[in-house]
């Protein structure tokens, strides 16, 4: 509580201040968070940083990036801390990561909504370089942790393709973007079927070793691929490989 309190004190002066960035100070937050390797103090830190985040957002609609930090922020804490009732904050964060989308990618926006052949459309003549992709893939996680929460909502789940269609077009521009982790996302969405339902294990087992290749050392991707993987197809060799890797791991912050 003492440090809750202690951020919320630095939060106030940081407002009385003002800031002339406020998107790239929410950034920054996320960066902060992410690095951070004792998940304790990000559990007990994170809501004060959600209220900042929600203030920068509020502060600037217009501000594309304060509004994707903001997604990023509530998608990770509603990911990682979050068991019983994550739709509230997935909502959240999806809200965000639209209202960011939309301010930076207008065709893309325009059939977030519409039938796939449109969206697949946009994507292929909006999305041309990097930033647009860095955008495009900051949005598609947030939408893709919204529909993860509604995992038993099959109007969710229809968006499934159009997701799946975003994540495959940032690989194409930027394909090591965020240290592997747009192949985990990918190595999920094709693992959520077994192959006779028309999912695609081989091709999720190669996102989600393209992820550990990329990185070196992301323990995320492979308890993924323990998760989602090895559990659809029954390999329980696999399954305990990937796991005792992860424990053994010395935990040290991401770079």
């Amino acid at each position: 509580m003492t440090r809750t309190r202690s951020i919320l004190a630095a939060v106030a002066a940081l407002l009385t201040a003002g800031c002339a960035n406020l998107g790239g100070l929410a950034g920054s937050l996320g960066d902060a968070i992410a690095r951070q390797p004792d998940p304790e103090i990000v559990r007990d830190g994170a809501p004060a940083y959600l209220i900042m985040a929600d203030t920068f957002a509020e502060r600037a609609p217009g501000d594309a990036e304060a509004q994707l930090a903001a997604a990023r922020l509530y998608g990770a804490y509603a990911g990682a801390f979050i068991d019983d009732e994550p739709l509230r904050l997935t909502q959240r964060a999806w809200d965000y990561a639209r209202a960011g989308l939309c301010l930076r990618l207008e065709r893309v926006c325009d059939t977030l909504d519409a039938r796939f052949p449109a969206f697949r459309v946009a994507l292929a003549t909006e999305v041309e370089d990097a930033g647009d992709a860095r955008t495009l893939y900051r949005a598609a996680s947030a939408w893709a942790g919204w529909v993860r929460a509604r995992a038993s909502d099959y109007a969710a789940l229809a968006d499934l393709p159009k997701i799946e269609a975003a994540f495959a077009r940032v690989l194409a521009i930027e394909p090591t973007i965020d240290h592997g982790n747009a192949h985990a996302y990918l190595g999920v969405l094709l693992a959520q079927r077994p192959q006779a339902l028309g999912g695609q294990p081989a091709d999720a087992r190669q996102h989600f070793e393209r992820a550990i290749e990329i990185s070196g050392r992301n323990l995320m991707a492979k308890v993924l691929y323990a998760e989602h993987y090895a559990r659809l197809v029954f390999d329980r060799g696999l399954h305990e490989r990937l796991l005792d890797e992860v424990l053994a791991a010395t935990p040290r912050p991401a770079t």
